[in-house]
């Protein structure tokens, strides 16, 4: 580097990736420059121009110069290989620029420290990093080192999870032909093993999030769920929060949805298929990815379920990770989980998939529906997929929207829709094709909305539910059968219920 070069460069003054120092003498907080310049876009220090007049003064540089620069280099952790330039001015005493060049930082890599602290650069100046950002790359650098799922709960035994919702994963995964159907019979402490949920014998934090039967020292194991009216944030029609395990929540949103979701009905050759505003499948894709993937070392941030008169968003804490966008997030992609045990065992239990392909379903499953496809959006922070219902007409009066059921208006609002109302407004048959006729009746639709929420629902859930006795449950169970809306997948003991044609 000339001279000429030099004048070139610091001409616009100090910025984003250039720092000036007069003399060494200012070392120390060269160095923290020098450390932000490698947590951030790289850049370049020079020893020897004063900042703002730009005066190139220069100095001399002695053996004992070079010894000093060399100690306090040392001081950055990890170890660099940075080598001064010393650049000698034309017409001096001997006196020198001392020039470093720093590369920039690099996804995946481990922060750099200047004397054990972290620095990054915003704009002209240096900055000591965020706790957050400091341990978000810590994380990144080395997931299962430092990943909060991985680490050991505090003040948890396994006492303190929920055996059900154990055994309940090993039963999906056994019907999904993810786990080894002998691992029913496995106690919970080696079930928890297999699942890599222990450290030391102690239950991790990955353990609580899916399992945890009491939450209250996680606030951040919450879901605030709201029902606008109109298409902002005015005005409340049902406000609530629910606090839990990954289950719990999920559950919990579901629920929330077949709430406050229109469910209408079609014809399709000699069937009938019932529809969420939004396709339910789409619906607890995204939110099994909204809980799985979210940041749970932010205490304070929780995922959110809002559902307006035009759309339902879903927020969670987070970002895309490797180089994933919200403009390329529909295209090919692997799978690039933030919270790789708690994901695992997902995938497992078959509630997550690991190839990427979850996106792509959700967008197949709206344009099968004949709805626009969902979109994403980032703010760095968090991660928001919004789902568009089918083109309605807002009542600018009341900002209500008014469906259809059955080609007549059905308000979505919850007093003037139950959930619980059949389909054509009466038990009565629907004719479905020539000489062929499906009863579908009020207690029957109930089952088929409980069993679109949990497959594995038994007849003592539904009884509990709709109020009647178990046998009559039971009775309901074999009635759809028998009609053709639902079929049982496995056996008895270890299967679970399938909405033909995803009524």
């Amino acid at each position: 580097m000339t001279i000429e070069d030099i004048k070139l460069l610091i001409k616009g003054n100090e910025h984003r990736t250039l720092e000036l120092k007069k003399t060494t003498g200012e070392l120390k907080d060269g160095m923290k420059s020098a450390c932000a310049f490698l947590n951030t876009e790289g850049g370049c220090l020079i020893f020897g121009i004063a900042p703002v007049s730009l005066k190139i003064m220069g100095q001399q540089v002695t053996d004992s110069t070079q010894r000093e620069i060399a100690q306090e280099l040392a001081k950055i952790e990890p170890a660099i290989d940075a080598r001064p330039e010393y650049v000698e001015l034309p017409d001096s005493d001997g006196r020198q620029l001392i020039v470093f060049h720093f590369d920039k930082w690099k996804d995946g890599q481990v922060p750099y420290t200047y004397q054990g602290c972290p620095y990054y650069r915003i704009e002209s100046t240096t900055k000591q990093m965020p706790r957050d950002m400091y341990n978000e790359r810590l994380r990144r650098s080395s997931p299962v080192k430092f990943a909060w799922d991985a680490q050991i709960a505090d003040g948890i035994a396994i006492s303190d999870l929920s055996e059900e919702r154990i055994r309940g994963t090993v039963r999906s995964g056994v019907a999904g032909g993810r786990i080894n159907a002998s691992a029913e019979s496995d106690s919970v402490e080696t079930l928890l093993t297999k699942f890599k949920l222990l450290q030391n014998g102690k239950p991790t934090n990955a353990a609580v999030a899916l399992f945890g039967a009491n939450v209250d020292g996680y606030p951040q194991l919450r879901l605030r769920m709201a029902r606008f009216r109109g298409t902002d944030k005015m005005e409340f029609i049902d406000n609530k929060s629910a606090a839990g395990n990954f289950f719990d929540l999920l559950d919990a949103g579901i629920e929330f949805c077949f709430k406050h979701l229109n469910l209408s009905g079609k014809i399709v050759g000699l069937r009938r298929e019932e529809h969420l505003d939004i396709p339910f499948e789409a619906l607890r894709e995204a939110l099994t990815n909204a809980i799985c993937h979210r940041r749970y070392d932010d205490l304070s941030a929780t995922v959110s379920l809002a559902i307006y008169d035009d759309r339902v968003e879903i927020t969670n804490p987070g970002c895309f990770t490797h180089g994933l966008t919200p403009a390329n997030i529909k295209q090919s992609h692997d799978s690039f989980p933030y919270n790789h045990t708690i994901a695992q065992v997902l995938f497992l239990s078959t509630y997550l998939e690991n190839w990427g392909t979850g996106v792509n379903r959700m967008v197949d499953l709206c344009r099968k529906q004949g709805l626009p496809e969902p979109e994403y959006l980032s703010d760095g922070y968090t991660v928001k997929i919004i789902f568009w219902k089918s083109a309605k007409k807002v009542d600018s009066k009341n900002g209500t929207v008014n469906g259809t059921v059955n080609g007549k208006n059905a308000p979505i609002n919850e007093k003037d829709a139950p959930v619980n109302a059949p389909v054509n407004g009466k038990d009565a048959p629907v004719n479905v094709g020539v000489n062929v006729g499906v009863n579908v009746g009020v207690n029957e639709q109930s089952v088929l909305k409980m069993i679109l929420k949990d497959s594995r629902v038994t007849a003592k859930q539904v009884a509990n539910a709709i109020n009647v006795t178990q046998r009559q449950a039971e009775r309901l169970f074999a009635s759809l059968t028998k009609k053709g809306l639902i079929e049982r997948i496995g056996s008895d003991k270890t299967g679970y219920w399938k909405v033909i044609e995803k009524q």
